[in-house]
């Protein structure tokens, strides 16, 4: 065990770590603010531009966990990848004191900081690479996956599917519009109750025309729509953890299967 770690820790001095761990720290001003995010960019980008992820960690978590918890990049390393990170914020179920990092729970909150921030994130991306504009997405994790609901609320047109975990958006899901989704949940999560997450989905699973949710259903559940706007359920037993033995695999499955249209 000691020479793994002594091995491991002369290849990071080296610069010699596999490619799927080179991540590149990118940062930028948002309201006088320094905003930072991991990216992982593929060697080779085609003509007609790579597919953009990303992928929003939890209340408490950070981008480089995030990296590492739901590695998207390992997955899918023909897309560019983008693990932002959050800023001190106050959340609703713990930290009422605001001293961990995450994201705004609604539209006008924090002075919309995010999506100042996630709009600041997508405009420069796509000056700097050749970004395919019909297959960008979100995911993310409890208070990350209640931020990917709002980024469907508030910037919907952008997203070609969505694939929020154990997380649902308390307020301003009138405005969603059908669109493709995964969500990801435990009928054993504690902290973010399932018959809330479950009142959600019935909503997302009328709005896409699917059928009615098979809570009992665990594992991967899909519920086709006659016009695309798939919804897919995975319900594990691993309470508020996030299942990242299982989950990115499905994330990235799920993303490749349904760009946006005109593809």
């Amino acid at each position: 065990m000691c020479f793994r770690f002594l091995g491991l820790a002369l290849l990071l001095l080296a610069g010699r770590l596999p490619a799927a761990n080179q991540l590149e720290r990118h940062t930028w001003i948002v309201d006088g603010v320094t905003r930072e995010a991991l990216l992982s960019i593929p060697t080779k980008i085609p003509a007609d531009g790579a597919p953009l992820v990303f992928a929003f960690h939890g209340h408490g978590g950070s981008m480089a966990q995030a990296s590492h918890s739901f590695p998207i990049h390992e997955k899918w390393p023909e897309a560019i990848v983008v693990y932002p990170q959050g800023l001190p914020t106050a959340g609703r179920l713990t930290d009422r004191a605001g001293t961990e990092a995450g994201w705004q729970a609604m539209a006008g909150a924090q002075g919309d900081r995010d999506l100042k921030f996630f709009d600041v994130m997508l405009a420069d991306l796509k000056q700097r690479y050749r970004v395919d504009a019909k297959r960008i997405y979100a995911t993310g994790h409890s208070n990350g996956g209640g931020f990917t609901y709002l980024l469907w609320a508030e910037r919907g047109d952008v997203f070609a599917a969505l694939a929020p975990s154990s997380a649902l958006l308390a307020r301003g899901f009138l405005k969603f519009k059908p669109k493709p989704v995964l969500h990801i949940g435990s009928p054993q999560d504690e902290l973010v109750k399932f018959a809330w997450q479950q009142r959600m989905l019935d909503y997302v699973l009328k709005l896409d025309g699917c059928g009615p949710l098979k809570p009992d259903a665990m594992g991967y559940t899909a519920y086709p729509a006659s016009g695309g706007n798939d919804v897919a359920v995975y319900l594990h037993t691993g309470g508020h953890r996030y299942p990242s033995d299982v989950a990115p695999e499905l994330i990235v499955k799920f993303f490749q299967a349904h760009p946006g249209p005109g593809s």
